[in-house]
């Protein structure tokens, strides 16, 4: 059995694009380049970058179209899909595309916020998500504890 799994961090290329299915599934197609630099055998810098696009479905399409944006550094997981089609001229094409398992901002070199999403009940209706209590400081140490 193959296992047919990658793990890509780049750049997005432009804003996701948020679209939704006839029957009101939503779907982002996001573009982003990884870039490859090395040391050439005369210890020149050089670059290499490759394009990828990617489709991510419900929830997790409409949470990445309002949480990532153009230049923001990503981290996605995935499964490589093969598409072909044929043009109205008669020529044939395919392309390799990721399809999203999972994609967040890369903290390498920035911070992100993580705020729960709510979730949808059996009807569809939003509800808040179960947050626990925040938690109450101590003040009341023993003689052999310490405050931290």
């Amino acid at each position: 059995m193959s296992n047919n799994s990658v793990t890509l961090v780049g750049n997005l290329v432009d804003d996701p694009e948020l679209r939704f299915t006839p029957s009101g599934v939503a779907m982002a197609k996001i573009r982003f380049a990884v870039s490859r630099r090395y040391q050439d055998r005369n210890n020149e810098w050089q670059e290499e970058t490759s394009f990828f696009g990617g489709t991510c479905w419900r929830d997790m399409a409409e949470n990445v179209a309002e949480s990532l944006q153009k230049g923001m550094r990503v981290i996605v997981t995935g499964r490589l899909e093969q598409r072909s089609w044929e043009t109205q001229e008669g020529d044939k094409r395919s392309i390799i595309e990721v399809r999203i398992d999972d994609i967040g901002p890369s903290v390498r070199w920035a911070t992100a916020s993580v705020t729960r999403a709510p979730r949808k009940s059996s009807s569809g209706d939003w509800t808040p998500p179960d947050t626990p209590p925040s938690p109450v400081a101590r003040t009341d140490f023993g003689p052999d504890e310490a405050p931290f």
